[in-house]
C-alpha cells in the first residue's frame, strides 16, 4: 500500500514539475519521506557521540559523502547541488536533522529514489554508517572547511 501511494505521488509530482519545488511539493515530499518511506524511526545508534566516533564518522563521510554534500554537509563547493531535482538538502537543515538516528541510517542504507541519494547497504559497513550519523549531528559551519578538493581546480 505504501509503495503504491509513494509511486502515485511521485508520478504526480514528477509530471507537475516545471519549476523549482514549491511549498506544496516540498511539503508533500517531506511528509512522504518522514511518515511513509523512511524506516528505522525507533532504532538507536549504538555509537556514542564522542571524539573517537566523531573522527571516524568524519573520515567515512570524507570518503563517501563529500562529492555530493561537500565537506561541511552543506553543499559548499559542489557545483551541481542546486541543479539537482530535487536540490540536495543541507544536512544541517531542520528537515534532515529532524530525522532520528535510525532514520538517517535507513536513508544511508537504502538511499532515496529518485533524489539521487544512492543506497550504501553493502558498500558501507554498519559501523561506518552509524559513525557517519554521529558526524551528521556535529557538522561544521557552512563554508568553514572549504570545498571538496575534486572541485577546487
Amino acid at each position: 500500500m505504501r509503495l503504491h501511494l509513494l509511486l502515485a505521488v511521485t508520478a504526480l509530482l514528477g509530471g507537475c514539475k516545471v519549476s523549482p519545488a514549491g511549498k506544496v511539493e516540498s511539503g508533500t515530499v517531506n511528509f512522504i519521506k518522514h511518515h511513509i518511506t523512511v524506516g528505522n524511526k525507533k532504532l538507536k545508534n549504538p555509537f556514542e557521540s564522542n571524539s573517537d566516533n566523531l573522527a571516524t564518522g568524519k573520515e567515512a563521510f570524507g570518503h563517501y559523502c563529500v562529492a555530493c554534500h561537500g565537506i561541511d554537509g552543506q553543499n559548499t563547493g559542489v557545483p551541481f547541488a542546486e541543479k539537482m531535482s530535487p536540490p540536495l538538502p543541507l544536512l544541517t537543515s531542520s528537515g534532515v536533522q529532524s530525522y532520528t538516528d535510525g532514520q538517517l541510517k535507513w536513508i544511508i542504507d537504502n538511499g532515496i529514489a529518485p533524489s539521487g541519494m544512492p543506497a550504501s547497504k553493502g558498500t558501507l559497513s554498519e559501523d561506518e554508517i552509524w559513525t557517519i550519523v554521529v558526524y551528521l549531528r556535529h557538522l561544521p559551519p557552512a563554508g568553514s572547511v572549504g570545498e571538496p578538493e575534486m572541485y577546487s581546480h
